[in-house]
């Protein structure tokens, strides 16, 4: 019997199984996944250890204790079709972004359902995560749900109206951040520094710029004040991103990708 039962097992569910497994809150033997395509199984049980099946969904399912809903929206409800019944007197967990607890206690005819909305930094145990839980879900389903995701990095208990923009801001977060280590590199490359020695340079300042803040208890405009000398380097550089709408465009991104988040749980 699967303490936890994957449907879906692809990038963020490995992501996921990855880290519970690296963090020792459950083991590999504990957890199981099941995709329907082929690839997908091989892959996530390559990167984690855990089985993963193609076929016998129902079998599977039975003996599994609680379910985590690892399939893309516009896929849910045809994934779980065969199998709606059985999930009736089970703890489910969703990562399906958009998707409404209401909708979920539709598709799974489950009271005890908690919506997760995730990040892939819960590979390396750094996840920023944030969840809501239905009126009928028990206090251990959510305790398990917390505790999951508390072992890859930090899980928040929110109420289920913010969790649209935690889909906007930390789910989809980290491609932002990438996308900003990049265009760092991009920069020390293009003056003069080889691609290896920028790219190293360009996370580890990221890395280390998110630790102060998660550490110091210091606001982060006073963390930028602190390394912004009067008409120094970091001023003009500064200068120019203002100039350019630098932290507009961070936010008018966030609020995109919330505004899509709520496109696909049907609302407006």
């Amino acid at each position: 019997m699967s303490k936890l039962f994957f449907i879906g097992t692809g990038k963020m569910a490995t992501a996921i199984a990855g880290g519970i497994v690296k963090s020792q809150m459950l083991s590999a033997g504990d957890i199981a996944g099941f995709d329907i395509n082929p690839a997908a199984a091989e892959s996530f049980t390559q990167a984690t250890g855990v089985a993963a099946y193609t076929s016998g969904l129902e079998t599977h399912l039975a003996e599994a204790e609680t379910v985590l809903l690892a399939v893309k929206p516009q896929m849910l409800a045809s994934a779980l079709a065969s199998c709606r019944t059985m999930l009736a007197d089970k703890a489910v967990l969703s990562i399906a972004a958009g998707v409404t607890i209401a909708q979920l206690e539709e598709l799974t005819s489950s009271a005890r359902i908690v919506r997760i909305m995730p990040n892939t930094p819960a590979l390396v145990g750094c996840g920023a995560a944030g969840f809501s839980a239905a009126a009928g879900a028990l206090k251990e389903d959510i305790d398990f749900a917390g505790k999951i995701f508390s072992s890859i990095g930090i899980a928040l208990q929110l109420r289920e109206e913010e969790l649209d923009a935690v889909t906007a801001l930390s789910g989809s977060g980290p491609a932002y951040v990438f996308e900003f280590i990049q265009a760092l590199a991009d920069g020390g490359v293009a003056e003069g520094l080889p691609r290896d020695t920028a790219l190293k340079l360009a996370a580890q300042t990221v890395f280390g710029a998110a630790k102060m803040v998660m550490e110091s208890n210091v606001h982060p405009q006073q963390l930028k004040d602190n390394v912004t000398s009067p008409g120094g380097t970091t001023s003009r550089a500064l200068e120019l991103m203002a100039e350019r709408g630098f932290s507009g465009i961070v936010m008018q991104s966030v609020r995109a990708a919330a505004r899509r988040s709520r496109e696909l749980g049907g609302k407006k």
